[in-house]
């Protein structure tokens, strides 16, 4: 069974396209080998989607 990153020491960060003043915006983990953990800057104790890099790259580039 595969595992995921451990998070416990994530340090996470947001977009500097995020305004200051909250509202709809993900956060990131940076330093996690081939993957790449998303979650709800709103929720940060809530669930953590974790994507492999080609799938994030691929998800920003369909933003841009």
């Amino acid at each position: 069974m595969a595992t995921g990153p451990n998070l416990k020491s994530a340090v996470w960060r947001k977009s500097s396209y995020s305004g200051s003043t909250g509202g709809e915006c993900v956060e990131v983990a940076d330093g996690c080998a081939a993957s790449v953990p998303v979650r709800d800057s709103k929720d940060p104790a809530g669930p953590v989607l974790v994507m492999s890099a080609g799938a994030w790259q691929a998800f920003v580039d369909g933003l841009r």
